[in-house]
């Protein structure tokens, strides 16, 4: 038993001795493995810069440039209707939308054959009313010689009936019946005398009755022979057809629209501006305000350049601002007429004049920016910051004023100095004080 005990022993004793071997073996390896091992060499970090482009500003003064956009439009159109019924006789040869006819040409004719007869009785009329006013002055005067004449007839009358009643009542000559002849001839004078008195107190009466009714004849024959003019309707001035609803053989009504016509010597385009463009930068004239008017003064007839929107590049021409035409409280906008000439509408060289119905864009000349820094749109964050390269080309956030934004320019008014290096690179969220590398900046536009 024992020397089962004393081999048990010997077999784990053997086994524990195999292990710190192995153990020191391990560990003997490990040190040869440190004493070969070499430590990396240190890596030294270098700060790398981010390339950017940059623009070199100065101040200067720049004129404000608003741009608006509007439709052209004739200033005068006209629209015809006819102004007496009937039905059209003649109609001009070139009567189509679109034609051009010259003025005092004749547009359309209605039959005026019952107007020319309604004026041949209303002048008849007149002429009946002057015959029967000569009339009346002619017996006017002729009944005031016969009331002179009955006058002194009745005075001898009254001589006569005196003398016969003295000689019958004083000297008991004469019968009473000769009296009473005597007064009854008095009496027959005087009546007569009183009625033809009568009627030459009523001619100046019946005279200015006469007159009223000439003066309404000359009236019928007025209207009459206004009514036959209106049977010819004429081009008021250089006119194009815009708009022909009419015919030949045609039966018209008054107030019934036939013809609408346009000038084109004189185009206006209507353009709205922002109200804060408008009040800023719009230029009026330095004139004293007129008594009992609260509207805006009137505006500097600047020189305007038009271009069509469906050639930018192709067409423009020149119109001068003009006045300002309303005020629009829901959009908050200022809208102003700008008037063209037709010289300056066909002035362009080559290509299509500007006419009635294009759509334009309309550059105005407005006041100048003073002192202020030219800049791409895009360098100017939301926020109203840019970004500087400043002291040793470090990223500087600076916050600038910004007084207008022009098509593709900024323009800052506070903020920055002259000379220093604005970057126009677009930066996303860049980190202040970031070392920048500017590659080929660009050469400073204006000097100072």
């Amino acid at each position: 038993m024992w020397a089962h005990v004393r081999h048990l022993f010997a077999v784990a004793a053997g086994r524990i001795l195999l292990c710190l071997l192995i153990l020191a073996g391990a560990s003997g390896v490990a040190v040869l493995l440190a004493s070969m091992y070499e430590p990396p060499a240190q890596a030294i970090v270098k700060e790398r810069p981010v390339p950017v482009e940059a623009k070199q500003v100065y101040a200067e003064d720049v004129p404000v440039i608003i741009t608006g956009y509007g439709d052209v439009r004739c200033l005068n159109t006209v629209r015809l209707a006819a102004e007496v019924p009937g039905r059209v006789q003649e109609v001009h040869s070139r009567l189509e939308t679109g034609e051009i006819i010259p003025a005092n040409e004749l547009l359309f004719k209605i039959d005026a054959s019952d107007y020319s007869s309604a004026k041949a009785q209303a002048e008849a009329q007149a002429a009946q009313g002057e015959a029967t006013i000569h009339r009346l002055r002619t017996q006017a005067a002729d009944d005031r010689g016969r009331l002179e004449t009955l006058k002194r007839t009745r005075e001898l009358a009254q001589i006569e009936l005196d003398r016969v009643r003295e000689l019958f009542q004083k000297d008991q000559v004469g019968t009473q019946s000769g009296v009473d002849a005597a007064e009854m001839q008095f009496n027959q004078v005087n009546d007569a005398y009183d009625q033809l008195a009568q009627v030459v107190n009523l001619y100046p009466t019946r005279i200015k009755e006469a007159e009223s009714a000439l003066a309404a004849a000359h009236a019928q024959l007025a209207m009459a022979g206004n009514n036959l003019a209106r049977t010819e309707v004429r081009a008021p001035f250089n006119c194009r057809l815009k708009t022909v609803n009419l015919e030949q053989g045609q039966y018209v009504r008054p107030g019934e629209l036939l013809l609408e016509l346009a000038d084109d010597s004189v185009l206006e385009l209507s353009v709205p501006l922002d109200s804060r463009d408008a009040r800023r930068w719009l230029r009026f004239r330095d004139l004293p305000a007129n008594d009992g008017e609260a509207w805006f003064g009137a505006l500097e007839p600047v020189k305007c350049r038009i271009r069509w929107t469906e050639s930018i590049n192709g067409h423009s021409w020149v119109g001068a601002l003009h006045r300002v035409e309303r005020l629009d409280e829901q959009t908050r906008t200022i809208t102003v007429a700008v008037r063209v000439t037709h010289e300056e509408a066909s002035a362009q060289a080559a290509g299509l004049p500007l006419v009635d119905g294009m759509f334009c864009s309309v550059e105005i000349p407005g006041s100048t920016m003073e002192q202020v820094f030219r800049l791409p749109r895009w360098a100017v964050s939301f926020e109203e910051k840019v970004f500087v390269a400043g002291t040793n080309q470090r990223l500087e956030v600076r916050p600038v004023e910004v007084v207008r934004t022009q098509g593709e320019e900024t323009f800052v008014g506070g903020g920055l100095q002259s000379g220093e290096m604005v970057v126009v690179t677009r930066l996303v969220n860049p980190l202040p004080n970031t070392l920048l590398e500017i590659e080929a900046p660009a050469p400073a536009e204006h000097a100072p």
